[in-house]
């Protein structure tokens, strides 16, 4: 089968199939910002000891304090990653 062939009928299958839910696309397109945020917290915890203290004093708290969105899913992500150290 050519290559043209195979994309054609990629293309046919993939205009058959339902759209994707919007709460679906909703997570995808915020999954990657949630994951650099994440990340940038968790290794400003592990450079700054007082950040890591405040997170664990009071998570939401310091958060807040420093301008952070206080997302639930984020919070207790956070938590789980932080109770790892």
């Amino acid at each position: 089968m050519s290559e043209q062939l195979g994309e054609e009928r990629l293309g046919a299958l993939l205009r058959v199939l339902r759209p994707a839910p919007k709460g679906w696309v909703r997570a995808a397109q915020e999954l990657p910002l949630a994951r650099r945020t994440l990340d940038e917290i968790v290794e400003r915890a592990e450079a700054d000891r007082a950040f890591r203290e405040a997170l664990i004093a009071d998570l939401e708290q310091a958060l807040a304090g420093e301008g952070y969105e206080r997302d639930p899913r984020i919070v207790a992500e956070l938590r789980r990653r932080l109770s790892e150290k």
